[in-house]
Formats: structure tokens, C-alpha cells, sequence
């Protein structure tokens, strides 16, 4: 009888532990969940200083003080806070400048949206001035649908949108508004 009570306490044991065993099983995903948030970044970095490189070639070189990685999410991105400057180099390794208060670098799409207070320049110094511009990637395009004021060495234009590849030699100012000087 001893034996018996000692075998059913044993047996009692070990289906209980095995319980727990069982039972806490695929659960460190649901642990992980807990310590992060959705709308949290993966990731805060300091000093960013990125360059990319096409056959070689530097190609961009994107700087800014903070960046927060948010590769976690089905749609990612990551925000510069506190602003970034974008240099863009073409083959004959002449630089644009573009600057911005704050920007999200979509990965899926590829596409910089630059907010406050943008500047873009060229070499040659054209230089547009936008609350909002982006830049894709891909298609190394600028465009925006917001107003612009774009300076050259022979004007000053007005518009309520621009769209340009990157170096400005395909530079069109939308929606031109301001005066001008007509000759008949």
C-alpha cells in the first residue's frame, strides 16, 4: 500500500511537470511581443554616416545625427528625426546636396520623403527650395506636388510642384506662379 502511494505521488509528479512542459511550448514569440512594442523600432542609431556605391562607384552618401529602424513592420521604413543630408553623386563624381528637417526612407519602394525645410543644389548651384520633396531611388527622380521656389543663375520660379532628375538638367517647375517681365 506504501508502494502504491508512493508510485500514484510519482506518477502525479510527473504528468504535472509534463504539463508545464508541454504547455510553455511556442510561447517565446508571444514572450517576445510583450518586450516590443508594434509601433517601437527594431533599432536607434547615432551618427549615421551611410555610403552606397554602384560598381564601385560612390554613388550616395546619406548623413544625419539619428536614425530609428522600424524593419520590424510589414510596410518598413526608417526615420531621421532629426533631419539628413543626402549627397548625390553622378559619374563624373559631381555632387547635389539635399537637405532636409526631418525624412522616412521607405525600403519596399525604394522612395526618400525629405520634410521641412528642403533644400536641393547642384554643382552648378541651381538649388530649389521645397517643404517637401521626394526622391526615388530607382528611377533617381525628385518630385513634389507641393510649392517650390527653384534658383538658377538667370532666375528665380515660383511653382506650386517640380519634377526633375537629380542633376536638374531635366528640371520642370509645375504650376509656374509669380510676374513676369513680357517683351512684344
Amino acid at each position: 500500500m506504501q508502494k502504491s502511494n508512493i508510485h500514484i505521488i510519482i506518477n502525479s509528479v510527473i504528468a504535472f511537470a509534463m504539463t508545464l512542459f508541454f504547455s510553455c511550448k511556442g510561447k517565446l514569440d508571444d514572450v517576445k511581443k510583450l518586450n516590443l512594442s508594434d509601433n517601437e523600432p527594431v533599432g536607434i542609431s547615432d551618427s549615421i554616416n551611410v555610403k552606397y556605391t554602384d560598381s564601385g562607384r560612390l554613388a550616395a552618401n546619406l548623413v544625419s545625427p539619428k536614425m530609428y529602424d522600424y524593419s520590424n513592420l510589414s510596410f518598413s521604413y526608417s526615420e531621421f528625426p532629426d533631419g539628413m543630408v543626402l549627397y548625390l553623386y553622378d559619374k563624373q563624381n559631381q555632387q547635389t546636396t539635399i537637405i532636409s528637417d526631418y525624412a522616412i526612407v521607405y525600403n519596399d519602394t525604394d522612395l526618400i520623403d525629405l520634410r521641412g525645410n528642403v533644400i536641393a543644389a547642384t554643382p552648378e548651384l541651381d538649388t530649389l527650395y521645397a517643404d517637401q520633396l521626394y526622391y526615388d531611388q530607382t528611377k533617381q527622380w525628385l518630385f513634389t506636388n507641393l510649392p517650390v521656389t527653384f534658383r538658377s543663375k538667370d532666375y528665380v520660379t515660383n511653382g506650386e510642384g517640380f519634377d526633375s532628375d537629380r542633376d536638374f538638367t531635366k528640371a520642370e517647375v509645375l504650376g509656374v506662379t509669380g510676374q513676369f517681365a513680357v517683351t512684344e
